[in-house]
């Protein structure tokens, strides 16, 4: 009777500072010229809802917890004003959505019980460590009535984590061991391939 619920989850983190340049024909060559830096932006961020989020809440209230893919912004930049900032802000959002680093899946949460749902949330190969926040809204008419934040930590393990660690902390050796690698596995491919005459 007091109307229909609607969940909406948003995954996001971590924040990053990342700079979008603009590609300009310059003497007949293209390159990349102005650039924005925006500091403080989300390097994955997905939202998942009942259902679209234009008809669970205003326009105001989706701004006001940054819900959906128009509401992914910096917590600032290097461009003089925000209407500067804007065309830059949609060319990196574009840009997440082809990594699949970004995504708004409409329906993508769905109701098993009256007070149980399921959201599936994809995780790229690509996806940032770091910290992230899970955030969880109930909505009814239009409004807030509940909402839960829960920190999730994303890290490899295994012998991606320890690769990562020694490419870290002795690149020289990390280098020159792949040089080493790639010099044996040419050598072994020319002697297993090689024609008798």
């Amino acid at each position: 009777a007091a109307g229909p619920l609607d969940v909406v989850v948003v995954v996001r983190g971590p924040d990053a500072e990342m700079t979008v340049r603009k590609k300009e024909r310059v003497a007949g060559i293209w390159i990349n010229n102005h650039g924005v830096v925006m500091r403080g932006i989300s390097g994955y961020y997905y939202v998942a809802s009942t259902r679209p989020l234009s008809l669970i809440a205003p326009q105001d209230t989706l701004k006001r917890y940054g819900l959906g893919l128009d509401e992914v912004s910096p917590l600032g930049t290097t461009a003089r004003t925000p209407e500067i900032a804007e065309p830059y802000r949609k060319a990196l959002v574009r840009h997440k959505l082809i990594e699949g680093l970004y995504n708004e899946n409409t329906g993508g949460v769905e109701f098993l019980s009256p007070t149980l749902f399921r959201a599936r949330v994809p995780v790229p190969a690509a996806v940032p460590r770091g910290q992230y926040t899970v955030q969880v809204y109930l909505f009814r008419n239009g409004n807030v009535v509940s909402a839960q934040s829960t920190p999730l930590y994303v890290d490899q393990t295994g012998m991606e984590r320890r690769l990562f660690n020694f490419s870290r902390e002795f690149p020289w050796a990390y280098g020159f061991s792949t040089v080493l690698m790639a010099a044996f596995m040419g050598w072994l491919s020319s002697f297993m391939f090689r024609r008798t005459s």
